[in-house]
């Protein structure tokens, strides 16, 4: 009989976890409170409470009590999967801005808009420079009569139209990239980066340079911020000071600002209220789980957290990886360390930081390639550049120096796909598909010949000393 999963959440990590578990010969079942995707089969079924059974030392089983349409009933699954993600609950620090509680304006958190239309011939602020905080601002400026962008600490804006008009993840996500970054002390790669993201356009003269370069902050996206910016469409401006009736006061400008409008865009918590704090506990905005995932005090590793992370790259791929080495762990595959094994690897991570590449230092933060490679090497799915170098050199070539697209993760191992060979090697061709809507003849450059030759020995040097 196949084990029962209850997965919790059906959004891109739920949606993965069900598809893993399906391959894996496992009879998943997913609750989803929304009623909209990506919710999936059990809508508006509220998960309650999930508990472990009192042979769990014996089963490792779990009692899972749901909720729809004001009933209440429960079923026994032999291991769950909690996929509701880090954006759970809008968190909103009206604490933080004194004099809220007098203003006559609308407020609300981001979570909440909608459309633009509610901006028109408004006087705007929106407080929080993250991705979301910058689309609004950017979207309103387009209709309101003002807006005003609040950041405390700054950001780096990048254009998804990275060199030479490639997709800017397609160029920074790459083996190569991420080797030479972390083989680079950490204050050498951060002045890198700064360097890099002033290139489009000088964040200090723009009010956005980041006040702490060493510590990682997610960049924003946006490609129309910096022109609203020089039209005077958005203004920059620091942290609020005071909030009044139908005006606020910004730090270090005494000038009242006229106001209609706040958004906060101030990020948000995550919780898990249907477990007990004694399966995981939230601290500090983390939880102690072994690789992201499990908990480490359970004597039966029957409960995965998926999508419990924020990469510097994409999330739906590392959470589908994740799910893929969970439900192997639940099936009893793969097996996990020791307890003391587990608790030491998530206090490295925790704490501390090699001084070479990026600064992963806040919570849930993580270098994208290095964690996808680990799990992979768990489930025996990570190519193997070296072997493929001696049997198939163009793979092997640009697996390393090309974009590190999920196509590399199902070369090989469970869940080999037999058309990722071809997709890596024709990723480029469908990425400008889109582009090249117009032929152009490219007129010939007499230096083409001398380039190649000089790239060609580049890329022998730079396999000579990866492989040395």
């Amino acid at each position: 009989m196949a084990k029962r999963v209850a997965i919790v959440g059906a959004g891109v990590s739920g949606l993965a976890s069900i598809r893993c578990c399906l391959q894996e010969g496992l009879e998943p079942t997913c609750f989803e409170r929304s009623d909209d995707l990506g919710g999936l089969w059990r809508f508006t079924t509220k998960v309650c409470k999930v508990t472990k059974c009192p042979d769990f030392i014996v089963t490792g089983q779990w009692e899972v009590v749901t909720q729809h349409e004001g009933k209440q009933q429960s079923a026994i699954f032999d291991a769950v999967m909690v996929c509701t993600g880090f954006l759970t609950n809008p968190y909103l620090p009206l604490d933080s801005f004194p004099g809220i509680n007098t203003f006559k304006g609308q407020y609300f958190h981001s979570r909440q808009y909608k459309h633009p239309d509610i901006f028109k011939d408004k006087r705007v602020l929106v407080i929080g420079m993250g991705n979301s905080g910058t689309d609004i601002a950017v979207e309103a400026s387009h209709l309101a009569k003002k807006v005003f962008l609040s950041t405390t600490g700054g950001a780096w804006v990048m254009s998804r139209v990275f060199d030479s008009g490639y997709p800017w993840d397609m160029v920074f996500m790459t083996r190569f990239q991420n080797m030479l970054r972390n083989s680079l002390p950490t204050p050498i790669v951060t002045w890198l980066m700064a360097r890099k993201m002033n290139s489009w356009f000088n964040h200090a003269n723009y009010g956005l340079i980041p006040e702490n370069r060493t510590q990682l902050r997610e960049p924003v996206l946006n490609d129309e911020l910096p022109g609203r910016i020089i039209t005077g469409k958005v203004l920059i401006k620091p942290s609020i000071k005071e909030v009044k009736e139908n005006s606020v006061i910004f730090n270090n400008t005494p000038k009242e600002e006229p106001i209609d409008i706040i958004v906060f865009a101030t990020g948000y918590t995550f919780a898990f209220p249907f477990l007990d704090e004694t399966v995981v506990k939230v601290e500090n905005g983390q939880a102690s789980l072994y690789k992201y995932i499990f908990p480490v005090h359970l004597p039966r590793p029957t409960l995965a957290v998926i999508g419990l992370i924020k990469p510097l790259g994409s999330i739906i791929p590392t959470g589908e990886t994740q799910a893929r080495w969970a439900v192997r762990v639940l099936k009893g595959i793969n097996k996990l360390p020791p307890r003391n094994v587990m608790i030491e690897e998530v206090n490295e991570r925790k704490e501390k930081h090699s001084g070479f590449g990026l600064c992963y230092c806040k919570a849930l933060q993580s270098d994208y390639i290095t964690y996808v490679d680990e799990l992979l090497t768990s489930i025996n799915a990570k190519p193997n550049l070296f072997s493929l170098l001696l049997t198939d050199p163009r793979l092997a070539l640009t697996i390393f120096f090309g974009p590190c697209t999920p196509y590399q993760f199902r070369l090989t191992g469970p869940g080999k796909w037999k058309g990722a060979r071809n997709a890596i090697l024709t990723q480029w061709d469908r990425t400008f598909k889109v582009t090249k809507t117009r032929i152009v003849q490219e007129s010939p450059s007499p230096f083409a010949s001398l380039l190649k030759l000089l790239s060609l020995l580049a890329l022998l040097l730079a396999i000579f000393l990866i492989f040395l």
